[in-house]
């Protein structure tokens, strides 16, 4: 139980920044090349550099939400769908599966 948590722990903190947040909101849920984006296509959306983006980036792809296959010279990105599902589900149990607090 301790490396789920651990686990949602670093997801969390992934998803709790708001340039992350903002990322998450432009990327699609799936690998469609059409839809899916680059760094530079980020970076413009949202004008920040870059390298801030690619931090950012590696930040949420470390934590498993976002997932990238490189084309060509670039990478482009998406949401993990699953991922994603699995934070919203283990939050729901997290929070709704809470025991009282013995005083």
């Amino acid at each position: 139980m301790a490396e789920i948590e651990d686990e949602l722990a670093k997801q969390l903190w992934a998803i709790g920044d708001i340039t992350r947040l903002r990322i998450l909101r432009l990327l699609p849920d799936s690998a469609d090349c059409e839809h899916a984006k680059n760094v530079s296509q980020i970076a413009d959306v949202l004008n920040l550099s870059q390298p801030t983006i690619s931090h950012h980036l590696r930040v949420l792809r470390q934590a498993g939400i976002v997932q990238h296959q490189k084309m060509c010279r670039d990478c482009y990105y998406w949401v993990d769908r699953d991922a994603a599902r699995e934070v919203i589900e283990r939050m729901e149990e997290l929070l709704l599966n809470v025991e009282p607090v013995k005083a």
